[in-house]
């Protein structure tokens, strides 16, 4: 996790926001994954430039933690 992402029970269900914001890592994502630019992202949610890019950088890390085991066939 890094300073501008907190996940807090109390806040927005557990799930990973923005520090000081009630604003998903999620949804800034799935901005970004529609097309949006970051700063446009930034100014939609009311977050700034290097929210935007924190949480780029979150979910990049959970991506490079994932592990995955081919089955047997």
């Amino acid at each position: 996790m890094n300073d501008r992402i907190v996940i807090d029970p109390a806040i927005h269900h557990g799930k990973p926001v923005i520090r000081g914001t009630r604003v998903p890592v999620h949804v800034l994502l799935g901005a970004l994954a529609g097309g949006d630019e970051i700063g446009q992202v930034a100014e939609d949610y009311g977050v700034t430039r290097d929210d935007v890019r924190a949480a780029i950088e979150f979910a990049g890390g959970l991506v490079e933690q994932e592990e995955h085991h081919l089955l047997p066939v």
